[in-house]
């Protein structure tokens, strides 16, 4: 047996990382020694648009006298206002449980128990919340009231629109019998809770709980589209508060395809949703609660002043505690005793652990009590909602609207980054090799807080379901991901055809076999193979040819043309190697035209780029008008890579059957049954964040926490 009683080294940092080197030996710092490091670091380079926004201060003097940071609610006193994450037990190995609900004692916090039923060493503290999430693990009278207050988890930000996951290579005895689920089986979650349909269902469970137990009962949801409205309706439903958990939140397993590419930053939704219970009259005696990549003080501090009450901070609990950041929580193989498997073999050091978390907590108070200090402010209470004291540097004018602050307005050039990022080369490799959803850990590294955008489509979110609308479950619901397309007469079992014209012999065989096998289609402009029928063809073997002009039967191959609609023709291709404006524009601006005449459901949209990547690029692209997307057979390989090719055909349909499921996670994540008689042009469930102003309204698409 191992005892992890000291901090690792920090592997090397190959790839884009939000928790970078520089941040995590800050909170070692502060975690070592109790004491202070910095604040109000200047992060302009970055294009998180908490770090472009900055205080209007000249000063950053660290102090360690005692500054007021104690607050009050719901009958709760605090001595600062910080909440340690709601990381459930499996998810976390035990020990952390253990000490994260001792540091909050110890240090008059508060602490979150997570889904995962209640250890019963951290039942013997008071200083917690309890959770009541969709699956109910573990769940009964005695746990609800084992704490401070109840949290009815309707979603994370790591995971909006789809239930937790806990894979079960992690669910040994010990979370068996505290789970209430048989040994090896993967403990996921109902997507929606099964008695919150709506509302005014919630309504019923917040009464329910606060009968039950007289205890505050609180919601948490993600950062998504609708966030201000759905604040304000918990907040008219009676709940004492809300846990808003933004994009880029930590968690132990989520799919990728939709850590990457649901949810909103958590500044734009605290802003917003502060915003909006202000205008309806409800922000007194109701408490947010602002979760995801906190990262220091200063962060913290931003958030409180844009509207929040208390910030939650999980992941960096973890790193005081010995994270290395190595996003293989989900493997159950954690290197620092933390996120590992319990089985016996490694175990965190309580009185390490402790020490390390209540080290890093008193230090970060004293951080952020320096920033009420250098604000000339008496206490915490003053900063919240103060704007006025906040001002923005590059971000566009539609966010600096949304923030209700001032600042220095910059359109950015929306494609600054590589097209193919480590992460992506990594993912579609796993999709090929496995054919399934690929699984990760932690926080998302996606653009364009982390890593730079390539393209449009990467300022774009797009939404999860909850409270307003449930979500559908993917893992439990068939979701319908076909298409028709050519009038009705040719079925696709996802909207994705993959582009072989250029491709060598064995690839053009590869995808044409996969094709055929998992419901897809080939497009290409010499035929070689013998399944004719799955193909869209120039010379007319296939289901219909694609043409340079208008003809009867065919697919109209667009470059700028938006007045040649005809009724002679099955639909347009609108192929982005031709065309002067980027595709989402042009498609974007060729749907509406199409649907402003009214003629919209007699033609196929077709987008065709080499620029796509994956699932999400297509889902997106769906959005933004398309009927389906022509993807280049580059994906497969990259998806190899340099070595040994192995099976072609196999991995051809693995990437077929496996974007099938991902766009099948994204659409019930959505609340979406039906692909495309609902998502087709459904720019309401996209959201930019921070995108040029001016390249958001050609594509119609609303920014990141506008109401």
């Amino acid at each position: 047996m191992l005892i992890i009683n000291k901090y690792l080294p920090i592997p090397k940092q190959t790839d884009s990382e939000f928790w970078t080197v520089d941040k995590i030996d800050h909170i070692r710092h502060l975690a070592l020694t109790g004491r202070p490091f910095k604040i109000m670091q200047k992060r302009r380079e970055s294009l998180r648009i908490l770090d472009r926004i900055e205080f209007k201060v000249e000063r950053n003097t660290l102090y360690e006298n005692d500054v007021d940071l104690s607050l009050r609610f719901s009958g709760i006193d605090m001595a600062a206002p910080l909440y340690l994450g709601d990381m459930s037990y499996g998810a976390l190995s035990g020990n952390p449980n253990i000490v994260i609900a001792e540091a909050a004692d110890l240090t008059q916090t508060l602490a979150g128990t997570g889904e995962g039923g209640l250890h019963p060493e951290v039942a013997k503290h008071k200083r917690i919340f309890v959770q009541w999430a969709s699956a109910r693990f573990g769940v009964d009278i005695d746990v609800l009231n084992a704490g401070l207050g109840v949290v009815i988890k309707i979603g994370q930000g790591a995971k909006p629109g789809i239930g937790g996951h806990l894979p079960g290579s992690k669910v040994t005895e010990a979370i068996s019998k505290t789970r209430r689920i048989p040994i090896g089986m993967d403990a996921i979650s109902p997507a929606p809770h099964h008695d919150i349909y709506s509302i005014e269902d919630l309504g019923q469970r917040i009464e329910a709980l606060k009968e039950a137990t007289g205890k505050p009962v609180f919601v948490k949801v993600a950062a998504t589209n609708y966030v201000p409205y759905i604040v304000s309706g918990i907040a008219r439903m009676g709940a004492a508060g809300v846990i808003i958990d933004g994009h880029g939140a930590g968690t132990g397993a989520t799919p990728t395809i939709i850590r990457d590419n649901l949810g909103i930053p958590i500044e734009l939704a605290v802003a917003s949703a502060d915003s909006v219970l202000k205008e309806e009259g409800m922000r007194d005696n109701f408490t947010i609660i602002a979760a995801g990549r906190i990262a220091d003080a200063t962060d913290a501090a931003k958030l409180i002043a844009l509207g929040a009450d208390i910030v939650s901070v999980g992941t960096g609990a973890l790193i005081a505690m010995g994270c290395v950041m190595v996003h293989k929580c989900h493997i159950g193989s954690c290197p620092t005793a933390l996120t590992n498997k319990i089985d016996g073999s490694r175990f965190l050091d309580m009185e390490f652990g402790t020490k390390s978390l209540i080290n890093f907590i008193n230090g970060f108070k004293m951080e952020l009590g320096s920033i009420v200090e250098n604000l000339g402010l008496n206490s915490i209470r003053e900063l919240r909602s103060r704007r006025d004291l906040l001002y923005g540097y590059g971000l566009s004018r539609d966010v600096l609207d949304i923030l209700k602050i001032r600042g220095e307005s910059e359109e950015l050039n929306p494609k600054l980054g590589e097209l193919w990022t480590k992460r992506r080369k990594f993912n579609i490799h796993e999709l090929a090799n496995k054919g399934e959803p690929v699984i990760t850990s932690m926080g998302s590294t996606s653009p364009p807080d982390v890593e730079k955008p390539a393209r449009i489509i990467d300022w774009l979110r797009t939404d999860g379901a909850q409270v307003t609308r449930p979500p559908i479950d993917p893992y439990r619901e068939d979701i319908d991901t076909s298409f028709l397309l050519n009038k009705g007469r040719v079925y696709i079992s996802l909207p994705i055809i993959f582009d072989i014209s250029e491709a060598p012999l064995e690839f053009k065989e590869a995808f044409a076999w996969a094709a055929l096998a998992g419901g897809s289609l080939v497009f290409d402009e010499n035929v070689l193979s013998p399944y004719e029928e799955v193909y869209l063809s120039r010379d007319k073997k296939g289901i219909a040819n694609w043409s340079t002009k208008i003809e009867k039967d065919s697919y109209y191959l667009v470059s700028d043309c938006f007045d040649c609609f005809s009724k002679e023709v099955n639909g347009y291709i609108l192929d982005e190697e031709i065309m002067d404006e980027d595709l989402e524009i042009l498609l974007s601006e060729f749907d509406t035209k199409l649907r402003e005449t009214g003629i919209r459901n007699k033609f196929d949209i077709i987008a065709k780029s080499s620029r796509i990547r994956d699932a999400g690029d297509v889902f997106k692209l769906v959005l933004l008008g398309a009927d389906s997307v022509i993807v280049p057979y580059k994906i497969l390989e990259v998806a190899i890579g340099e070595g040994s090719k192995g099976n072609l055909k196999e991995k051809a349909f693995n990437i077929i059957v496996g974007m099938k499921k991902e766009i099948a996670l994204l659409a019930g994540a959505a609340g979406v049954f039906s692909v495309q008689s609902s998502l087709t042009g459904n720019r309401e469930l996209l959201r930019a964040v921070n995108l040029n102003s001016y390249i958001a309204k050609k594509i119609r698409v609303k920014q990141a926490g506008s109401l």
